[in-house]
């Protein structure tokens, strides 16, 4: 089993419809069996979307936003689809983001359809006008029994949204599944670099990092420099000039064939301001 995250700045970036034209192209060669995806915003003034851009779409009891035009996991999808390869794909909001964005996150899944899905919020704020608002989006496909998890995290020392006490909230949703297998994928905005803060809170907690026990591995980077809330030194004491902070963990032990950085403008063109992550499983 192939696995792959990355947040993606989606509509933010620069050049955006040839860095979503690179990413398919890359989603093509790799196919992983499971994408998770943060930041993937639609325009709130963007028209609905139309009917075509809807293959392979399962909608979320919660999610109360619908799916626009430009919607960046639709526009994933739909041009995989063109291409021969289609995904089940599901998407939610979380919030406003720089007040033109539905920001959210998403999930695309590739030999098998979504089954089941859940949302639920992390951050203690539920202010869908708020940028500090967090949600967290879970599925399960159809020839397994495993739930994977996308998320976003808030920062550790942020005083309003603290990384522990979303942390905490997350853990006690994930306790309904604790006799299942458990992915969790994401932007975690804490560097495995910083010692006692929340990579190592939940690796404490007995979650392990598929980096640290992949057979093969690359120096395991996924941020450069200062990127939207990292240029504040109070979330980056240590002026860090790279950043592990984008991770899989899973709630149990597994055998892991490789971890690799992608869309770094080494072997990929970089298509966000994040780097992705890719495993692939025994």
């Amino acid at each position: 089993m192939k696995l792959l995250t990355l947040n993606t700045h989606s509509l933010q970036e620069e050049n955006y419809p040839q860095k979503l034209e690179q990413f398919v192209e890359t989603i093509c060669q790799e196919k992983p069996d499971i994408i998770a995806l943060q930041e993937v915003n639609q325009s709130i003034n963007a028209p609905i979307a139309e009917q075509k851009l809807l293959k392979g779409y399962v909608y979320c009891n919660n999610n109360g936003v619908a799916i626009r035009q430009d919607n960046h996991a639709a526009q994933v999808a739909f041009r995989l689809h063109e291409r021969g390869i289609d995904y089940s794909w599901t998407w939610i909001s979380a919030k406003i983001g720089y007040d033109i964005y539905d920001e959210g996150i998403a999930v695309l899944c590739l030999n098998g359809e979504i089954t089941a899905t859940e949302s639920f919020f992390i951050s203690n704020c539920q202010n869908y006008h708020y940028w500090k608002t967090r949600k967290v989006l879970g599925v399960q496909i159809s020839h397994c029994e495993h739930w994977f998890y996308t998320v976003h995290m808030g920062w550790w020392k942020d005083e309003e949204e603290p990384f522990l006490a979303q942390w905490e909230r997350f853990k006690k949703e994930l306790k309904k599944h604790q006799n299942t297998k458990i992915w969790i994928m994401g932007d975690f905005n804490s560097p495995a670099e910083t010692k006692e803060q929340g990579y190592d809170t939940i690796k404490n907690d007995g979650w392990y990092d598929t980096y640290c026990i992949a057979e093969q591995k690359d120096e395991g980077i996924t941020v450069e420099g200062s990127i939207d809330g990292w240029k504040d030194s109070k979330h980056n004491e240590q002026n860090l000039t790279g950043m592990r902070m984008d991770h899989i963990w899973c709630n149990q032990s597994v055998s892991v064939k490789y971890s690799r950085v992608m869309f770094n403008g080494i072997k990929q063109s970089k298509v966000s301001d994040h780097f992705g992550v890719c495993i692939e499983t025994k």
